[in-house]
């Protein structure tokens, strides 16, 4: 396992928000570089910070139904199978491919426990949303809600209480999490995602633990080939993963396929990197994205992973430009993070699982 330090580390300097020429803001954070054998490489700030996964959870969520064969059985497309693993924008391909996973499934959009919000699409594209109601299907979780009752209805469970912690699929998902993030599933600090799925909290460098792993072109020993198909797919189609006009979206195409990104609420972005073997993972102490988005782009430009291309598709997030209500340009945000490489004996076995 990773030799945790007993107390914990501060937090680092990731990104500053200038006005006029000075600092008016700033965002402190962790950042954790990962590879596949559970070697610390790079980290800033508290790479063991206790942090909950949010939506970076939705990969490792997938892995039992994916595992089980249920999306062949189902004859579920690439496509919606990077749905599974979305917070999508709620645009009509990401609603009409989760209401194709619920009638595969044999199940209807009142089988969806996640509730329902405002489609983010709106949002991320500067644009106001209309009024209520709106569909479940529009939720950013519907396609892993959609995947959670197909897997239910493969294994023959009720789909009644699918969320509840001690539900047969939960307790599934809670051990492929406890497998890719080399934690014994008593060490997983357990809570309740914003669309009432369980999720749970870990230090961050199990997580980016877990994303290695989950770029692997090998298959899992327990998993088989899931992981390799559910990042396939998200790479594949990465506009099903979130949307137009949205940062995992702007990532994925950077990254040519390479990057597997997925984004958490309150500051959390992970990103596999296929060829390196490495998962990374960022957590904003103030959960804010205003801090997120450059320090990520920070983050692979010190890793040397952006060429001239992926740094002109990243630059708007990379030191997004601030307006006032004239449209007059106040300021900007940019990542000033500063990793620093780890020793060797911070490492962690690659299958180990404590209980």
């Amino acid at each position: 396992m990773f030799s945790v330090p007993t107390a914990a580390l501060p937090q680092a300097l990731l990104t500053v928000v200038t006005r006029g020429g000075a600092i008016e803001s700033t965002h402190f954070g962790s950042v954790a570089v990962v590879d596949r054998e559970g070697t610390l490489l790079y980290a800033a700030g508290d790479p063991f910070t206790l942090t909950f996964t949010r939506s970076a959870l939705k990969p490792l969520q997938a892995l039992p139904f994916v595992a089980a064969d249920g999306h062949t059985r189902f004859g579920f497309t690439q496509a919606e199978l990077a749905l599974l693993c979305a917070s999508h924008s709620g645009e009509p391909r990401h609603v009409e491919a989760a209401a194709a996973i619920l009638t595969k499934a044999g199940k209807s959009p009142a089988d969806l426990q996640c509730g329902a919000h405002p489609p983010l699409g709106f949002e991320a594209r500067g644009e106001p949303a209309p009024p209520p109601p709106y569909s479940p299907l529009a939720h950013n979780c519907s396609g892993k809600h959609g995947g959670m009752l197909a897997c239910c209805v493969h294994w023959g469970h009720a789909t009644g209480d699918y969320l509840v912690f001690e539900h047969p699929l939960q307790q599934a998902i809670r051990r492929a999490v406890a497998r890719f993030t080399a934690l014994g599933e008593k060490e997983l600090i357990a809570g309740v995602d914003g669309c009432s799925a369980p999720n749970y909290a870990m230090p961050l460098a199990h997580l980016a633990l877990a994303y290695a792993k989950l770029g692997s072109p090998e298959p899992d020993a327990e998993f088989g080939l899931a992981p390799k198909i559910l990042s396939d797919a998200m790479t594949a189609h990465p506009e099903m993963v979130s949307g137009d006009a949205r940062s995992d979206l702007a990532l994925a195409q950077a990254g040519q396929g390479d990057w597997v990104p997925k984004i958490g609420a309150e500051g959390v972005q992970a990103v596999a990197i296929k060829s390196r073997g490495w998962g990374i993972a960022v957590k904003v102490a103030d959960g804010s994205t205003r801090g997120l988005y450059p320090a990520t782009v920070a983050v692979l430009a010190q890793l040397d992973l952006l060429d001239h291309q992926a740094a002109s598709g990243l630059a708007k997030w990379a030191t997004p430009t601030f307006r006032n209500h004239r449209g007059v340009a106040t300021g900007e945000a940019r990542g000033v993070v500063s990793l620093g490489r780890c020793g060797e004996e911070i490492k962690v076995a690659n299958n180990a699982v404590r209980e």
